[in-house]
Order: C-alpha cells, then structure tokens, then sequence
C-alpha cells in the first residue's frame, strides 16, 4: 500500500487515482447500506446510497478542481485525493442518515402513505413528508459543523494547517471552502439518494411496495 500511495502521489498515474477513487467509492457505499435497519433489497441497497454518492460527491470535486483550486493537471493527487476523501466521507454520512429515515418513517407510516393513495394522491404526494424529514435529517450534522466552526470546535482541515505554520486567515478560508464543498455534496447526494429511494418504494402503478424493504 506505501509503494502505491508513493506511486500515486510521485507520478500523477490518472488510472491509479481512478482507482483508489473508485476503491474509496465502493467502500463508502458499502458503509452507507451497512448503516441503513431496513435497506432495499438487491442491488439497490448498494447502489442507490453509491450512486448518490458518485453524482454528488465526484461532481463538486470536479468542479473544485478546476474551477477553483486549478492544480496542474486538474487531477493532481495531492489536491484531488484528499478533497475527494473529506467529500466522500461527510456525504457518506449524510446520505446514510437520510436513507435510513426514509426507510425507516416509510414502514412506520404504511399505514398512513396507503390511505392517502387510496384518496387519490400520487406516490409523492403521498411520501412528500417522509422525504422532507429524511432530507432534513440527511442535513442535519453538515449544518451544526457550519454553524459550530470556529466558535465551538475548529475544524480537521483548519487545524491541521495552523499546525504546520499557515496563516491563520488562510487557514479559515481553506477551511471555508471545504465546508462549503461538503455542503452542497451532502446536500446534492442526501437529494439524490431520496429520490432513488422514494422511487423503488413505489411500482409504475403507484402501489407502496413494502416488500423491496429488508428487516
């Protein structure tokens, strides 16, 4: 694993940063159908947590990239690899947390969801509160670290780089961007991930389908 990281970082390899990229994707979607009491069965409850992941996650790095940090080549590992890493990780909990809700208030409220299909709503009419609330959820720890940051605790990034001598300044507004990234990844992939999710809880005929939920 060192010979790789030293290859990583030492030559710029675009397929061995794809690889660890697609490696650290594949083990945050697995983490956030672990967390989840009651996940889609199949490839769903992989896939739906994973793809959120990748839509939200990979496209504010991306954009990052290129548009702010502007590192030669955009993909050099010592910006894309940790970026992506602190993404990956804040995301992979807010869409845990948010699919778990989902799920969770979807078996609670069956009940209630089936009886506003049988007067005439439609399936998002009839889960529009339950995506509201996981959505919320989902949300939840990004916004206490913004609204925490620099008062009550000081963030990863931000302390890291007053440790090794940074201006304090330029410590905060590294720190800034971050949170900001995660921000819109979090929000973005919680979002996506509520959708995919509301979406396999309903069939074409709008029918609440409670068998696609394991546990």
């Amino acid at each position: 694993l060192g010979l790789v990281l030293k290859a990583l970082f030492n030559t710029a390899n675009p397929w061995l940063i794809g690889l660890l990229a697609a490696t650290m994707l594949a083990v945050a979607g697995y983490e956030i159908m672990a967390r989840q009491r009651h996940r889609l069965r199949g490839l769903w409850g992989y896939g739906t947590g994973t793809l959120s992941m990748f839509l939200s996650s990979f496209s504010i790095t991306t954009l990052a990239l290129m548009v702010l940090l502007q590192p030669a080549p955009w993909y050099n590992p010592q910006y894309a690899i940790p970026l992506l890493g602190m993404l990956l990780g804040n995301t992979m909990t807010g869409i845990a947390v948010a699919l778990d809700n989902l799920t969770r208030q979807t078996l609670d409220k069956a009940g209630q969801i089936e009886a506003r299909l049988a007067l005439g709503q439609d399936a998002s009419q009839a889960i529009g509160d339950i995506q509201r609330d996981a959505l919320r959820s989902g949300l939840i720890p990004i916004v206490n670290a913004m609204t925490t940051a620099g008062i009550v605790s000081l963030p990863g990034m931000m302390t890291g780089q007053i440790l090794a001598g940074s201006p304090p300044m330029e410590a905060a507004k590294y720190q800034l961007m971050i949170l900001f990234l995660i921000a819109a990844g979090t929000g973005l992939g919680s979002m996506a991930a509520v959708l995919l999710g509301s979406k396999r809880l309903f069939d074409v005929r709008s029918r609440l389908r409670r068998d696609r939920l394991s546990g």
